[in-house]
């Protein structure tokens, strides 16, 4: 049941008061690095080292976004995040992350089933 990241690598980033609050805006809508950096109270250097750790866990997934006032691209973060289960019990501590799928994905799944 455990994950390809170790528990305490997730741990700590979840430990982390700022990682804590980009999942939670990320998890409501996504945005951009600088949005979050506001939203935030976080430098954009801390925002994005956090979105780097988040990536290395594979709880968020990166987005692009045309602006098209500017005729500009930027990159926009959302979480992919649904839960973390821990679980105790003879063998150890054992834990789950279990993410959203993607809109494409399960349509595809869905398509595959009938």
């Amino acid at each position: 049941m455990s994950e390809d990241r170790p528990l305490e690598e997730l741990a700590a980033l979840l430990e982390d008061e700022t990682a804590r609050r980009i999942l939670t805006e990320i998890y409501r809508e996504p945005a951009s690095a600088s949005a979050l950096s506001g939203r935030c109270g976080a430098s954009k250097p801390t925002v994005y080292r956090r979105l780097e750790d988040m990536r290395r866990c594979d709880l968020l997934v990166e987005r692009t976004r045309l602006d098209t006032d500017r005729g500009h691209h930027h990159t926009v973060y959302a979480t992919n995040l649904e839960r973390i289960v821990v679980e105790i019990g003879d063998d150890g501590i054992d834990f789950q992350v279990d993410r959203r799928e993607p809109m494409a994905d399960r349509f595809t799944r869905l398509i595959g089933e009938m």
